[in-house]
């Protein structure tokens, strides 16, 4: 893999120096943006449920439902910081991730946090037609989906970048505009070469 990669829109080339981990909530975009921020940097796209998912053999409701909640934590907290140390790349990782302290600290020490910041209406109706989403399989999904947003929402605060996610952006926009903010706010992590 080359440091030096096209992007596929201006020409620009960037180079990526560190990990760069898509954080919020489930419907924000963190699996569509973060792979699609890969591609135009050309690194890899990684998925820490993904990880965790292939490791076990079952899905991650599996997991919950098997071994529990503190289990399914412990497993995603070793695998993000595994993928942390092994490859640099885009890290999407579960809604519940970033709430860990643990996981914050390993993640500023060693990438940068995107919180990926979506209103609860936008989230809403990006998920209310799907039923792969275990949290939300209850009685009133959208209020407990509120509950979830307001609870989540004072942590993901705490990324080291936030980008705000519109209705009306394509992913490639939402791109645009996380290479953008680290750009400006964050040049150790991501800068435009000459290549």
């Amino acid at each position: 893999m080359s440091e030096n990669q096209q992007n596929n829109n201006s020409g620009a080339s960037f180079r990526l120096k560190k990990t760069v981990v898509m954080v919020g909530m489930m419907g924000a975009g963190k699996t569509a943006v973060g792979r699609a921020l890969a591609q135009r940097l050309g690194v890899p796209f990684l998925d820490s449920d993904a990880e965790i998912e292939s490791a076990a053999n079952m899905t991650v409701p599996e997991i919950f439902e098997r071994d529990g909640e503190p289990f399914f934590r412990s497993k995603e907290t070793q695998v993000i910081s595994r993928l942390l140390d092994e490859e640099r790349g885009i890290l999407s990782t579960g809604g519940g991730a970033f709430l860990a302290e643990e996981n914050r600290s390993n993640v500023s020490a060693r990438g940068v946090s995107v919180w990926l910041d979506a209103s609860l209406d936008l989230l809403w109706q990006r998920v209310r037609n799907k039923d792969t989403r275990p949290l939300l399989r209850t009685p009133d999904p959208r209020a407990t989906l509120s509950e979830i947003y307001s609870a989540r929402v004072p942590l993901y605060a705490l990324a080291d970048v936030t980008v705000v996610s519109l209705p009306n952006l394509s992913i490639e926009e939402m791109v645009d505009r996380v290479i953008a903010t680290l750009l400006v706010e964050r040049p150790d992590v991501l800068e435009k070469t000459n290549a």
